[in-house]
């Protein structure tokens, strides 16, 4: 392999995550050819370990590490891992959870001097007392939690990859003790994802124990981490959110995975794969060659959204903008855009419902758009209105169907339908299309599991879903007949201001606008897009804010010294800001 093919292979598995049993046929051959993967995972969440004591200013020596350790593999890398502290001087105990632990790391980890904590009544652990009452369970599991929570740092090696579902039993109360059950992530947006000053400080081996780890969801107990190690390849739950958020500084250890017949389950954009969905203008090119955006946005109530949309698609590398909608927000638009084109006419995209009400709150005027959007949505839909098959919608421009349009959305459509919805308005939708979950679905029940949700959404509708938030969820077509996710955590969380969603709506618009028809011959592509819009968008809001802060940070790789990113907090934006700072995004992604 030469230096470029093991270049591309690492930017693969840093911005790319695979489902556990993908890794595990990952690591089979390397196992069988008897690489010790397990010593080699035990080192590096030592060495990291040391790492961040040396942060904190401790001597080993003085240190206190409690091991959480399952019965497993997972187990069995935590307990390597604290021997190998334990032998570099620290105090190390091991509390069982289970009722066994892994017969090797456990001899060397008792060899190098490692306590050892056992909970289950019923254990069979060589050398430790078992069989004991239900009052002394008790008054070994509070020890438990007190060792933990006086230790300097927690090597969290229960559960690693192995488990689904929501932690129970031992495991499922230690981290309810410790860490959180089933509660979102609530900590300041800081640059870098540094570890908390805090301590203990948890070390996740592989994944923090309690998140779903293929699905990023949080089902119940879990204790979020401050450094989460990870071996081999990226697994969902270190992408994927609310998970990801649990996870804090990643570090992935390398185990030289050949990944180049692996299917992805998600992928994550980085300026790269944003660069190829733009479109360069050319020496041939006119306005109407460059991409014409059309837009349904805005209304008499809410003008101003339809002035965002209107810029944001303007200066998102387009020739020209179009715009219908109520004589408001008609004179404001050319008050700050007077390159605008007013009424009907040939484009190459929309964006319709920025700023138009929803059913129910539509106020004197506003259902003339409400009227419009939804007749353009029928040319989308698969089904004409007697059952037969529409066969204009799959030859219509991409669509990007936002906020009030939702409800008028039809039941199935075509893929270059892209809807953003934030998890409020997901949670609507899901509610109408799907009876198994009418009014049972929430705004918290989608930020629990906003990839269920997306996908869920995708399933009903066939629409491209963009599911907006710190970490944006793309879920679309792969042209193959399977369902690709793409995700962007590049938005700063200071991006969290009225207006932030009609400005991506607009760059969303111009991006669908300016890929030559590309789109109609390969629907694939509208995901692609769609997340590039995100990024751009989130790279846009960066500028602006000047901050490093973002919904992702990508991993830190075992072993490979690099640059010490910015660390600036930024300032408070508002959406317009972010509009002005879209061209030099352009010239940033370009360059």
């Amino acid at each position: 392999m030469d230096v470029s093919d093991d270049a591309d292979r690492l930017q693969t598995l840093l911005y790319s995550s695979y489902s556990a049993d993908v890794v595990r046929q990952l690591e089979r051959p390397l196992l069988d050819d008897g690489v010790p993967l397990m010593r080699m995972a035990a080192s590096a969440v030592a060495r990291v370990t040391l790492s961040l004591l040396d942060d904190e200013d401790l001597d080993v020596e003085d240190a206190r590490v409690t091991v959480l350790a399952g019965a497993g593999d997972n187990g069995g890398d935590g307990l390597y891992a604290g021997a190998e502290l334990a032998r570099e001087g620290a105090q190390v105990t091991a509390v069982a959870v289970g009722r066994s632990l892994h017969e090797d790391a456990f001899r060397e980890f008792v060899r190098a001097g490692g306590r050892v904590l056992v909970l289950d009544p019923a254990a069979d652990i060589p050398g430790c007392t078992s069989g004991f009452s239900a009052g002394e369970a008790g008054e070994r599991l509070q020890a438990a939690v007190e060792c933990a929570r006086g230790a300097h740092v927690v090597l969290d090696a229960m559960t690693g990859i192995g488990v689904a579902g929501a932690l129970r039993g031992v495991a499922g109360t230690l981290a309810s003790s410790l860490g959180m059950d089933g509660v979102l992530p609530d900590k300041p947006a800081l640059p870098n994802n540094d570890p908390s000053a805090d301590l203990p400080l948890v070390v996740a081996v592989d994944a923090p124990s309690g998140v779903g780890v293929d699905d990023g969801s949080l089902p119940g107990p879990y204790i979020p981490a401050d450094v989460t190690v990870t071996f081999g390849a990226m697994k969902p739950c270190a992408m994927v959110p609310p998970a990801s958020y649990a996870c804090g500084r990643i570090t992935l250890v390398d185990f030289g995975f050949d990944v180049d017949d692996a299917v992805p389950f998600a992928e994550m954009t980085d300026g790269d794969f944003v660069a190829d969905s733009v479109r360069l203008p050319s020496l041939a090119d006119g306005k109407y060659s460059r991409g014409v955006v059309g837009l349904v946005t805005g209304s008499a109530r809410y003008p101003g959204a339809a002035v965002l949309s209107a810029r944001a698609a303007a200066c998102a590398n387009v020739g020209m903008v179009r715009y219908l909608g109520p004589q408001r927000a008609q004179d404001m638009i050319l008050a700050v855009l007077p390159e605008a084109v007013l009424g009907k006419g040939r484009v190459q995209s929309w964006v319709v419902g920025s700023g138009v009400p929803a059913e129910g709150d539509v106020a004197s005027g506003d259902d003339m758009q409400r009227a419009t959007i939804a007749a353009l949505l029928d040319h989308y839909a698969l089904e004409d209105g007697d059952g037969s098959r529409n066969e204009r919608a799959e030859g219509m421009p991409p669509i990007v169907v936002d906020a009030g349009a939702l409800d008028l959305l039809p039941c199935h459509v075509v893929p270059q339908v892209v809807i953003t919805p934030h998890a409020g308005e997901l949670a609507a939708l899901l509610n109408r299309l799907d009876a198994d979950m009418a009014d049972v679905v929430s705004r918290q029940w989608v930020e629990a599991r906003p990839l269920r949700a997306a996908l869920r959404a995708h399933e009903l509708t066939g629409a491209t879903v963009l599911l907006k938030g710190a970490v944006t969820i793309v879920v679309g077509a792969d042209g193959d007949g399977n369902t690709r996710i793409i995700l962007s955590g590049r938005a700063p969380a200071w991006m969290a201001t009225a207006g932030s969603g009609d400005v991506l709506a607009g760059v969303l618009g111009a991006l669908l606008a300016q890929q030559d028809d590309m789109l109609s011959d390969d629907p694939a592509l509208v995901p692609e897009v769609a997340a590039a819009a995100a990024y751009m968008h989130g790279l846009a809001g960066a500028m602006a804010s000047g901050s490093e802060q973002r919904g992702w940070h990508r991993p830190h790789l075992y072993g490979h010294a690099g640059k010490t990113p910015a660390s600036a907090i930024g300032h408070p934006i508002v959406a317009g800001d972010v509009v002005a700072a879209v061209p030099r995004a352009f010239g940033e992604l370009l360059r």
